[in-house]
């Protein structure tokens, strides 16, 4: 039997697509609210443990593992999901996905016991990588082609959205009056998207039959190897020193506070998503160079000027910028070298930002266990050189001078 040939370009997925002489913005703001309820989701517990832990009867640590059974969920089940749904039109495949997310969000604020918990943060992380494999793709395909960058920035916006505002928003409400209320809340605006996406967002077609491609063959059209790289080294590098910014900060001596580094850093992430949605249709390879050789920057200025609060914030504002951008730049990569296989190429994505987000948890422990707070920029420079790195590699297969 014949196979479909490997691309090693982008063609465009065929189906009906919104008009081709306007942006959907309404469209790709729903999507993107999308983003946010996900980001926010996923890395909500972190913000409640304590509150979380006292109702259901049991440790911190326990808590903690409801982060680990969602990121498992999405490792787990993305991949597979993806593929085995590329068949179905996007928009049933989107309210199917929504709906089981909402639910099994639900089951997570009326769980009476820590097992169930776990169990429904296992499925609702199942159901969060599905929806991340057809966000980029789902957002180009209703966009008019010349508008393609900007179309994967505005969807890529809801995820520092959520990082700078959703979480800490969540945090507040359950630690002011119940962790069920938080949520509670992400259940009723899934409700409200839903509602959004039947009402006002365009259906897609699936990619043509002939054109699709095994999972392994996906994998080896050239240049995904590459992205996956990328990704991984450079959120593992963002998010050892994320996840240990405490330590840092107490080591470096600044006495700048961890909430006011965040904020800086997610107000500057959302700077980062209004540049590359500027520059991305025309520049996406240099865009990508300079956002990773910038990140390095930061790094570096975290290092040097680790005692000095201006030196701080200025690091604080490269590093949202730079890496407040990559979330769009690497979908974009990945949708235009899948090309009739972008969902799948797509759905490698939430994979390997997962498991980067793991190991940074263990890598960023075991350093602090030998060292202080300061080692963790170092790491990020060394993730941050070899991600760089693998963004020259990959310029001619992974990385296209325009998408």
């Amino acid at each position: 039997m014949a196979t479909a040939p490997v691309p090693t370009r982008s063609t465009r997925a065929s189906g009906p697509t919104a008009p081709v002489d306007r942006l959907p913005l309404l469209s790709l703001v729903v999507l993107a609210t999308m983003g946010f309820i996900l980001v926010a989701m996923e890395t909500m517990p972190a913000g409640l443990l304590p509150v979380i832990a006292d109702g259901l009867d049991t440790s911190e640590g326990a808590v903690g593992l409801l982060i680990s059974a969602y990121a498992l969920g999405t490792v787990l089940a993305t991949v597979p999901a993806i593929a085995l749904t590329r068949g179905m039109r996007r928009k049933p495949l989107l309210l199917i996905a929504i709906t089981g997310l909402v639910v099994a969000n639900t089951v997570t604020a009326l769980s009476p016991v820590i097992a169930l918990a776990l169990v429904s943060r296992f499925v609702a992380g199942a159901f969060s990588g599905v929806i991340w494999g057809m966000l980029a793709a789902y957002g180009r395909r209703i966009s008019p082609p010349s508008r393609a960058g900007l179309s994967l920035a505005v969807v890529s916006a809801g995820a520092p959205v959520g990082f700078a505002f959703g979480t800490p928003l969540g945090s507040w409400l359950g630690m002011t009056f119940d962790w069920r209320w938080s949520f509670g809340g992400l259940t009723l605006i899934g409700v409200v998207v839903f509602a959004l996406v039947a009402a006002v967002v365009p259906d897609a077609a699936p990619a043509p039959e002939g054109a699709r491609l095994s999972l392994g063959r996906v994998f080896r059209i050239p240049g995904i190897a590459v992205i996956l790289a990328v990704i991984a080294a450079w959120m593992l590098a963002h998010n050892t020193i994320y996840t240990y910014v405490s330590p840092y900060l107490r080591a470096g001596g600044s006495g700048l506070g961890v909430d006011v580094m965040l904020l800086i850093y997610g107000v500057a992430s959302i700077g980062g998503i209004v540049v590359t949605g500027a520059l991305l249709d025309r520049y996406p390879r240099a865009l990508l160079h300079g956002s990773v050789a910038l990140f390095v920057v930061a790094g570096v200025i975290l290092l040097a000027g680790h005692a000095s609060v201006p030196a701080v914030v200025v690091a604080a504002v490269l590093w949202g910028v730079t890496f407040g951008g990559a979330s769009a730049q690497l979908q974009a990569a990945l949708t235009t070298v899948g090309g009739d296989n972008a969902d799948v190429a797509n759905a490698f994505l939430p994979v390997a930002f997962n498991v980067a987000i793991f190991f940074a948890g263990i890598v960023g422990a075991a350093l602090l266990t030998t060292a202080d707070g300061l080692v963790l920029p170092v790491l990020m420079i060394g993730s941050g050189v070899v991600a760089l790195a693998l963004t020259v590699y990959g310029r001619r297969d992974a990385f296209p001078a325009a998408l």
